[in-house]
């Protein structure tokens, strides 16, 4: 016959390990808010903050010297309103969406997949020294990269005229967004390339192999078998490439926006509102724009983020 009184005591410390299991889960969570906290601070320091502070400055008439530099006044949407109204914004924004879809949309997206697809069936030797080079274009520093642009597109003695024997071609005053298209899209190819070769990797060597006993094309085998292996890659592929493109400010260093506005991109309008002596240091103006910028990559996102949901739903 079991003990009542042994029953009791076995069942006496059952609160206590309650307890002790609450104390531990209280500990592991203190510990774990101890581990982030300092990532936390960096968040709030370097992101957070600016971001609301470029929120309120964009509501003033804040400038980098003068009156309203020490004493910035409230204008509300004025900002805004000015931006919508402005035909340099309205330009600034044009040259980013044909920036972006002609470089990244379309230039990296087809020239890195071209790549990855035709070097994995290539030797070893060739297919190492084809990502090393293209793999350098990407890691060289910005400024490194501009002025080699600006030695091969030079006037006087640049590289293109002398190969295509047309000198005195001024291709970055006579062309300016063609140029920037092609040097955005050969410097960013890289990391299209890469991505594209991993997911290729992953593609059943047997669908492939089939595909070529029936007699499909490469653009049939590419469209039926491996994009639908890879489409997540692509939408991956396409939002990264396109929100580092939105937000880059490296045709200042070709360009810096001439001739005459005719490539001034709207990182580049920004820098020139708030620094570059065009704005007279409008650092106000300059933020209501950079916000416009931070909702204009929201939209991009989210649209590109549903997308790629959609797709993994069915």
């Amino acid at each position: 016959m079991a003990d009542p009184g042994g029953t009791a005591l076995l069942e006496a410390p059952a609160p206590r390990r309650a307890a002790t299991r609450r104390d531990t889960a209280g500990l592991g969570t203190s510990r774990s808010i101890g581990f982030v906290a300092p990532a936390l601070v960096l968040i709030g320091i370097f992101l957070i903050f600016p971001a609301l502070w470029t929120i309120y400055i964009g509501l003033t008439n804040y400038r980098l010297t003068g009156v309203d530099s020490v004493s910035p006044k409230v204008v509300g949407v004025a900002n805004y309103v000015e931006a919508l109204n402005d035909a340099l914004f309205t330009n600034s924004l044009w040259l980013t969406f044909v920036f972006v879809i002609g470089s990244a949309v379309i230039g990296q997206n087809v020239l890195g997949f071209a790549l990855a697809w035709t070097m994995r069936s290539a030797r070893p030797a060739l297919r190492s020294t084809v990502e090393a080079l293209v793999l350098l274009a990407w890691i060289l520093p910005g400024v490194v990269v501009a002025y080699l642009w600006i030695a091969v597109l030079d006037r006087s003695g640049g590289t293109l005229n002398l190969m295509l024997d047309t000198p005195g071609t001024a291709w970055l005053l006579q062309y300016p967004m063609t140029c920037l298209v092609v040097f955005n899209t050969w410097r960013g190819t890289a990391f299209s390339m890469m991505l594209y070769s991993s997911a290729l990797a992953a593609v059943p060597p047997s669908q492939l192999e089939t595909a070529r006993m029936v007699g499909a094309g490469r653009l049939r085998t590419v469209r039926d078998v491996v994009f639908p292996h890879i489409r997540g890659h692509v939408l991956t592929n396409t939002l990264l490439i396109t929100l580092w493109t939105f937000n880059d400010f490296s045709p200042f260093l070709l360009t810096a926006g001439g001739p005459n506005h005719q490539s001034e991109t709207l990182p580049v309008f920004i820098y020139q509102q708030a620094i570059g002596g065009e704005g007279n240091g409008r650092l106000g103006y300059a933020s209501a724009i950079s916000l416009l910028l931070l909702l204009a990559n929201l939209v991009l996102a989210i649209v590109y983020l549903a997308t790629l949901r959609r797709r993994r739903v069915r």
